[in-house]
């Protein structure tokens, strides 16, 4: 008895004695699955490198897919409905004050907590190198960097349409390429930008990241960095523009007549299709995005060699995601705010040092609400109650677990118009709701009175084909419409 009490006194004090985990959190901005490691054209070995030495989701979700909603969702571990975000505005301490979110409960456990770059919203580009709606309780340290980007916004490209779907007449006609016109944040914009790396943004971010490595601390930290690329205006040096030439660009193919199948209001952030763009305009904006995705790959990379450099990789979560996904002429779409898969879908990359499943993806569906939770599972706190997400970490150390989740995404065409400036209320505002398992996604426009969705992604992954109305699919859809109904799992 005696032999045992001493054994399990000495597995206690050992537990109690191990090195606290740290975190390194990398976020990119709007940036959709197209990395290599997902099959996509993006040219990123840096972040493909990442998800061969952890645990990369293939089902992964954002919960609204417009960046301050999503931010704010992923950082407090709730859902929209529960904070109030549904814009680009609003701050979540109006409605919940009290809340300790992800990255102010490791600085209550006494770890050093920093910021570089965008993790809450920012208005971009014209908030770059500002506080933007940052939460300064949920950090010690921030870092604002401000790059050459945002002084040479008189060069770049853009396309005279607003986000929301018409014409800036103001600028231009729809479709028609404009220089210097000031009006980036919700538009098709990009700039083959000259100069090295080091000043752009980006650049700047991951060099203020490796200096935060480099730093000796006796206690363990949790660093947030958010890189801004490949978000609107695609900027990036010329380098990587010249990795995708522009005859070699792919674009977005679909059946003819896709876009009369869908519910009007689900094609609301992109009502004339590709904002009356020509193909050669269309190629030039998709070279701009994944050339600024390779760039942001590039600034990662560094970040990720100085953490192997200091010997900090042996104990430190690596976590990659995305606000949200992005369209790219998908359905005629371009950028954020749609229900289908392109922008609903993010990457999710966990390295977990010593999970024996490093190496693995799973097909396990899994949410941006369900961060926060799982990164304090794996660093052994608690979060705080009312977070709505799960720990993915049975996910994590079982990929092929089973686990019948399913992932909650949200828009409102009535929250914000195209310049994201708020709208008055109306009597009818445009909702989607939309939910997604491991092989359908069923959505509802104004609860099923604008138009409902069915896909089955086992036969149709493109969204193509509407089941919604197909007999053969009633008791699909009687259950996904209640589950959507429930809104959590």
């Amino acid at each position: 008895m005696r032999l045992t009490s001493a054994l399990l006194l000495l597995s206690c004090l050992s537990a109690l004695a191990a090195p606290k985990k740290n975190v390194l959190l990398l976020v990119s901005d709007d940036c959709g699955a197209r990395m290599g490691t997902y099959g996509g054209p993006a040219l990123t070995p840096n972040i493909d490198a990442l998800a061969r030495e952890g645990v990369r989701f293939d089902r992964a979700y954002c919960q609204y897919a417009l960046c301050n909603p999503s931010r704010t969702s992923f950082l407090t571990g709730l859902r929209p409905d529960t904070t109030g975000v549904y814009d680009n505005a609003k701050e979540f301490r109006k409605v919940i004050p009290d809340m300790v979110t992800m990255p102010e409960l490791f600085k209550h456990n006494g770890y050093a907590v920093a910021r570089i770059g965008k993790l809450y919203h920012y208005g971009v580009p014209k908030e770059i190198g500002t506080n933007g709606l940052d939460d300064p309780q949920s950090w010690e340290r921030v870092w604002n960097p401000r790059g050459r980007d945002c002084d040479d916004e008189d060069k770049i490209f853009s396309i005279g349409v607003s986000a929301g779907s018409s014409a800036d007449k103001s600028k231009g006609k729809m479709g028609q390429i404009l220089v210097g016109s000031g009006n980036y944040g919700g538009t098709v914009s990009w700039l083959a930008a000259d100069g090295t790396d080091a000043e752009q943004t980006d650049g700047k971010i991951a060099a203020q990241a490796v200096d935060f490595l480099r730093q000796k601390r006796d206690q363990p930290f949790f660093l947030a960095v958010g890189f801004f690329r490949p978000h609107t205006p695609y900027v990036a040096p010329k380098a990587y523009f010249a990795q995708y030439p522009k005859d070699q660009v792919q674009l977005a193919k679909e059946p003819a007549g896709n876009r009369e199948t869908k519910p009007p209001v689900a094609l609301s952030n992109t009502a004339v299709a590709h904002y009356g763009m020509s193909e050669d305009t269309q190629r030039t904006a998709k070279q701009a995005y994944l050339a600024s995705m390779s760039f942001m790959d590039a600034q990662f990379g560094l970040v990720l060699a100085e953490l192997k450099k200091q010997g900090l990789d042996k104990d430190t979560v690596v976590v990659f995601i995305s606000d949200h996904g992005y369209n790219l002429g998908e359905h005629g779409l371009w950028q954020k705010r749609s229900l289908y898969e392109d922008s609903a879908r993010v990457p999710l990359i966990i390295r977990d040092p010593g999970n024996p499943a490093n190496g693995r993806a799973t097909k396990r569906v899994a949410e941006l609400v369900d961060l926060y939770p799982t990164v304090a599972d794996l660093c052994g706190l608690r979060p705080d109650k009312r977070v709505e997400g799960k720990s993915l970490r049975p996910v994590l150390e079982r990929p092929d677990t089973l686990w019948n989740h399913a992932a909650y995404t949200q828009v409102d065409f009535g929250a914000i118009n195209a310049g994201g400036k708020k709208k008055a209320a109306t009597p009818e505002r445009k909702v989607g709701r939309s939910v997604r398992t491991e092989r359908y996604r069923y959505t509802e426009w104004n609860q099923g009175k604008l138009g409902v969705e069915l896909y089955d992604h086992d036969a149709d992954p493109g969204e193509f084909k509407n089941l919604a109305n197909d007999p053969a699919y009633a008791s699909v859809v009687a259950e996904l419409r209640q589950r959507l109904a429930k809104g959590t799992n």
